[in-house]
């Protein structure tokens, strides 16, 4: 049997997940590199071969894209899976285009292979686009689930990007896990708030044995997407947050559309922000696109805690990948500092150094604000260092974590909160009510036959 070889091209998320579900253990396929992209630093190393399997006793090697051509010659590949999200569908087809000139197929994979169906209900959280307003939809949905009883643990999209070994399995329910794992400050932004409510949190490497795990507590599991990535597994009801900020990207980015198309509610986040014709037109969209899902408004509301910031300067900062591979040009941040009567918004470009400032120049369209980068200690530094010289009186800031975890900074730290208010639709308490019955029912004859 000839042997059909692979790359996977990803950016260290589903490109491990979707070698672990359908290359790793079928002979028919040698998967010969995973290529990456959008996150610094994860080129150049190797899927290890504690996780790739006996078939890979040396692992995969992790090459930058720019090499896709050359290795597609050099291993004679005969097919390519793109295997990352939050990409519009022309680059999509460029990187298709690239592959199919170089004599290899283009492949993406689709939910019906790449979902793990679970013993428990799950309910997903995903987005059109990165920055919709994901992970303030999974917090209001944990608070409705447990409100009706039901424990929800959630599991969170990878980000993998240290000792992809000790990061298998990954299981947060303290801070000290935090500093355990050496989560990076993008995985912080996502962890904390359920840290802080009492939650347990999931992520790594290997879903199946993530999903395993978790089920051992969970009566139900929320999947909290990454990007806009669809779900590593089969929902039960499957939310998808869209963005009237940037109408248009809901039908023009992938996996998002795949998501709209998949939904069975769609929420319209933001609609305080966005403009009423915005929001209609995006209403017409998903009734076009997607007519069976329930449609819900809603709102996030941002709040301050920390010194207030009125008739003060402040320097911004941001979560970070809505505004990079996100797109957007500024966040919750500018939002509280105008709302909030700040009384100058510091420019932090003159003032950035290292790879802050490479981050800037690579996206020269943000208004004056810092995304929070911190992928790795050197970069947190360079945060650190460039907030130290910001000329403000505070920093003003709209990562969902506590940066003082993670940074100490010569200047007072005001946080920005937001949470998700419902505003119209059919309520979401309702449409979680069929799964907390089942979880609830599964929960009590568990209990009776153990």
């Amino acid at each position: 049997m000839n042997t059909h070889r692979i790359i996977i091209m990803g950016a260290a998320g589903r490109d491990f997940h979707d070698f672990n579900v359908v290359y790793r253990d079928d002979p028919a396929f040698e998967v010969v590199a995973f290529t990456a992209t959008q996150i610094p630093g994860i080129a150049d190393r190797r899927y290890p071969a504690e996780l790739a399997g006996e078939r890979y006793p040396n692992g995969i090697p992790i090459v930058a894209e720019s090499e896709l051509e050359r290795l597609i010659q050099e291993h004679a590949v005969d097919d390519v899976v793109f295997a990352y999200s939050d990409i519009s569908h022309e680059t999509v087809m460029h990187a298709a285009s690239r592959v199919l000139a170089a004599g290899a197929d283009f492949t993406l994979l689709g939910p019906r292979r790449t979902m793990l169906r679970s013993r428990r209900p799950v309910v997903a959280v995903g987005a059109v686009r990165t920055g919709s307003g994901k992970s303030q939809t999974t917090r209001h949905v944990a608070k409705l689930l447990a409100a009706r009883g039901a424990t929800p643990v959630v599991i969170r999209h990878p980000m993998p990007y240290g000792d992809l070994v000790a990061q298998a399995v990954q299981r947060f329910a303290a801070y000290d896990d935090l500093d355990e794992h050496r989560t990076t400050i993008e995985e912080r932004e996502e962890y904390e708030p359920h840290l802080d409510a009492g939650r347990v949190v999931y992520a790594g490497v290997d879903y199946a044995a993530i999903l395993a795990e978790a089920e051992r507590e969970a009566d139900v599991i929320l999947w909290d997407g990454g990007n806009n990535d669809f779900p590593f597994y089969v929902p039960d009801l499957y939310l998808v947050v869209a963005d009237p900020l940037r109408v248009g990207h809901e039908r023009s980015f992938h996996p998002g559309e795949t998501n709209l198309r998949m939904a069975d509610v769609v929420i319209i986040n933001k609609v305080d922000s966005a403009e009423p014709g915005a929001v209609d037109t995006l209403r017409q969209t998903i009734a076009e696109v997607n007519p069976r899902a329930a449609i819900v408004s809603a709102r996030s509301d941002v709040a301050l805690e920390g010194d207030p910031i009125e008739g003060r300067s402040v320097v911004v900062v941001e979560d970070g990948p809505t505004l990079t591979h996100g797109g957007m040009q500024f966040g919750a941040g500018i939002v509280a500092a105008r709302r909030f009567d700040a009384g100058q918004i510091v420019d932090p470009r003159p003032y950035a150094v290292g790879t802050i400032k490479e981050t800037l120049e690579r996206y020269p369209d943000l208004q004056p604000l810092l995304p929070a980068m911190g992928y790795g200690d050197a970069q947190i530094d360079d945060l650190r260092r460039t907030l130290d010289a910001v000329p403000a009186d505070l920093v003003l800031a709209a990562t969902p974590i506590d940066l003082t975890r993670c940074l100490a900074v010569n200047k007072p730290i005001t946080r920005v909160r937001y949470e998700l208010v419902q505003v119209d639709g059919p309520p979401l308490a309702e449409l979680l009510g069929p799964i907390v019955e089942r979880a609830v029912a599964a929960r009590a004859i568990a209990h009776q036959g153990g």
